[in-house]
């Protein structure tokens, strides 16, 4: 069953929450584009109420290695 974090990953990429996993990158989701990764970004930020670093944003590059980053930053149910 899908989390928060897959649900906002989903609205933002268009697709599914059940097709993506902790292991969903750029690499294997051809909708996960510059366009969709700055969406995706907005997305974090107003749904988890946190702010972003340049080298938080870099890290992001799974929806695994997002829900780490958001971890660190204390986000709870992740």
């Amino acid at each position: 069953m899908p989390d928060q974090l897959t649900e906002v990953f989903a609205e933002g990429l268009q697709l599914p929450a059940e097709s993506l996993n902790d292991d969903t990158s750029p690499e294997n989701t051809e909708q996960w584009d510059s366009l969709a990764a700055m969406t995706l970004v907005m997305l974090i930020e107003d749904t988890f109420s946190v702010k972003l670093s340049t080298r938080d944003i870099m890290k992001m590059q799974t929806i695994g290695a997002a829900r780490a980053v958001l971890q660190k930053k204390g986000v709870d149910g992740l």
